[in-house]
C-alpha cells in the first residue's frame, strides 16, 4: 500500500469533520479509498456527516435559463477557474444554455449536434473554443424541466455572471396560481434546494444503492450496541427512514424556518394563492459534483523528475 499523503488526510478531514489521526487511520485501514474511509468513520461515529458538496474539483460554470413553463440547466466544465472568468467562455455557456432550452434537452450529445450560429454546430464552436482558449472544455450534463401550467423558476448561487455560477437550481411548479406568487415561492424553494442538497423529490425517488449503503453503515453502528438482533434491525430501519426523510425534498425541513416540511410550505402557498400548487420536479447542478480531483504528491513528482 502506498503511503497516505497529508493531502489525502486533509481531504478526508474536510469530507468527514473527523480528527487528523482518525482520518489517517481510516485511510490506512481502507487502503486509501476515500469513500470507504468516510463510511468507516461514520460507522465509528467519528464523522459528523458525509459532506454532500464533496469532490467538487472540476472548474467551469453551471448555466440556467427559463422561459415561462420551461427551464434548462447546463454544466460546462473547464480545466481551470481562470477560464470560467473568460468572456468567450461565458458567452458560450449562455448560448449553449439557450440552445438546450430551445431543444428541451436532457442529453449533452443532442446539444452538441445542434446549430450554434454562423453555420457552426455547438460541437464545432466548442472545438474552436478549445483551440483558441488553449484549455479542454466539455458539456458535462444537461437537464430540462417543463410544466403544463405554472412556472419554472431558476436560482444561481455564487453567480459569476447573469444566469451562471457555481450552483444552478430549477424548480418546476404546476399550478394555475398567479405567476408572481409562483415566482416568489419558486425562488424560496430554489434557495432551499441550493443549501439543503436533496437527493430526490420524494422518498420513493431515492437511489436504491444509496439507501443500501446507508443501511450497511447503520447496521455496523447498531451491531456495536450489543442489543438483540431484532432490536438492531429496528435501529437500522429507523436510521434509514431518518436518512430518507432528511434527503427527500418534500420531507426536508424548510431552511428558512427550520421546522416546516417543504410539502407543507407548498400546500400553504397554494392555499394563500387560492389555487393548488404542485412541486413537480427540480434540478440542482453543482459545479464539478461527483468529479474527483487528482491529488498529487508534489515532492514525489519533483524527486521523480530529477531521477531521485
Amino acid at each position: 500500500m502506498s503511503a497516505i499523503t497529508a493531502a489525502a488526510v486533509k481531504e478526508l478531514r474536510e469530507l468527514s469533520g473527523a480528527g487528523m489521526m482518525d482520518a489517517k487511520k481510516a485511510l490506512e485501514e481502507t487502503g486509501g479509498n476515500m469513500e470507504a474511509a468516510v463510511d468507516l468513520l461514520r460507522a465509528k461515529g467519528l464523522a459528523t456527516a458525509a459532506k454532500k458538496s464533496s469532490r467538487t474539483a472540476a472548474e467551469g460554470l453551471v448555466g440556467v435559463a427559463v422561459e415561462g413553463t420551461k427551464g434548462t440547466a447546463v454544466e460546462v466544465n473547464s480545466q481551470t477557474d481562470f477560464v470560467a472568468k473568460n468572456e468567450q467562455f461565458q458567452d458560450f455557456v449562455t448560448t449553449v444554455t439557450g440552445v438546450a432550452l430551445g431543444l428541451g434537452a436532457n442529453d449533452p450529445e443532442a446539444v452538441l449536434a445542434a446549430p450554434y450560429g454562423n453555420g457552426e454546430t455547438v460541437q464545432e464552436k466548442l472545438t474552436n473554443n478549445i483551440a483558441t482558449i488553449g484549455e479542454n472544455q466539455v458539456i458535462r450534463r444537461v437537464k430540462s424541466l417543463s410544466v403544463s401550467n405554472g412556472r419554472v423558476v431558476s436560482y444561481v448561487h455564487n453567480a459569476a455572471a447573469p444566469g451562471m455560477g457555481g450552483i444552478g437550481v430549477l424548480v418546476a411548479l404546476e399550478s394555475e396560481a398567479d405567476a408572481s406568487a409562483l415566482d416568489a415561492l419558486g425562488r424560496q424553494l430554489a434557495m432551499h434546494i441550493a443549501a439543503a442538497f436533496p437527493l430526490a423529490l420524494d422518498e420513493s425517488g431515492l437511489d436504491v444503492d444509496t439507501l443500501e449503503r446507508e443501511r450497511g453503515i447503520a447496521r455496523e453502528k447498531a451491531s456495536e450496541s450489543g442489543k438483540p438482533a431484532d432490536i438492531v434491525e429496528k435501529m437500522v430501519e429507523g436510521a434509514v427512514k431518518k436518512f430518507a426523510k432528511e434527503n427527500a425534498l418534500l420531507s426536508q425541513l424548510f431552511v428558512i424556518d427550520g421546522k416546516t416540511a417543504i410539502a407543507e410550505v407548498v400546500a400553504a402557498a397554494g392555499k394563500e394563492a387560492g389555487k393548488p400548487i404542485v412541486l413537480k420536479d427540480y434540478v440542482r447542478f453543482q459545479l464539478g459534483e461527483g468529479i474527483e480531483k487528482e491529488v498529487s504528491d508534489f515532492a514525489a513528482e519533483v524527486a521523480a523528475a530529477v531521477g531521485a
